[in-house]
């Protein structure tokens, strides 16, 4: 829990008289880099490139030390690519920080624009928990608006392919069982009998592995 101004990222404007941050935080470097711009496939991509390469060359009459050099070569577009893929990571990371207070959820991201997403807490309908292995995980949020914001904005801070009604998401949240607590009793202060429920919900991937998924009470 944050209690001093020092301790956490200036907010676009002054907390109201009353209202506290709760917590503060930003996604987890290998959570972006893994899950949302997939830098194991690209990388997993190059590898069988690679290797296609060398095997068709050996297989047109090249020696295998010379079908090795020859696939050899595409080394370097892909460590440029994975380069770019590495500095866009962090460049996201160092822009993003999300924030819950005692009224209302702040998503401040953006690389060339920074913007800053108000959700107030009343506003929020229910909220999803993804945990991986590692303790990190996502909490999506599903919002009572008709005016959504646009998925392409809100990437990669929205879940997964929900194109056509966008959830923004606390993207690859260390401790999020931890965050997702705090956020409960926030929404359960702030709006009395609202019946917000926060699910655990299966891992899956190389990455995370099988998870229980035990069903959540809902906050009543």
């Amino acid at each position: 829990m944050i209690d001093s101004p020092s301790q956490f990222r200036e907010l676009p404007s002054p907390l109201p008289e009353g209202e506290r941050v709760i917590w503060q935080g930003k996604p987890t470097y290998k959570g972006l880099a893994i899950r949302s711009f997939h830098m194991r496939a690209v990388a997993i991509y190059f590898v069988l490139l690679i290797a296609w390469k060398a095997w068709s060359n050996w297989s047109n009459g090249q020696s295998p030390a010379e079908a090795l050099t020859s696939a050899s070569m595409l080394l370097i577009p892909a460590a440029a690519g994975l380069g770019l893929l590495a500095l866009l990571v962090w460049l996201f990371r160092r822009a993003t920080c999300y924030t819950i207070t005692s009224k209302r959820v702040l998503l401040q991201m953006g690389v060339a624009l920074p913007i800053t997403i108000n959700i107030p807490l009343t506003r929020i309908a229910n909220a999803d928990l993804r945990q991986n292995r590692d303790g990190s995980g996502d909490i999506p949020l599903r919002i009572i608006d008709d005016k959504r914001a646009s998925y392409v904005l809100l990437w990669p801070h929205v879940r997964p392919w929900y194109i056509n009604h966008p959830e923004p998401m606390l993207n690859s949240v260390p401790d999020v069982a931890t965050v997702a607590a705090k956020l409960t009793e926030a929404v359960k202060a702030q709006t009395d009998s609202s019946a917000v429920a926060i699910m655990q919900s299966t891992s899956s991937g190389p990455e995370d592995g099988p998870l229980p998924s035990p069903t959540a009470p809902a906050v009543a």
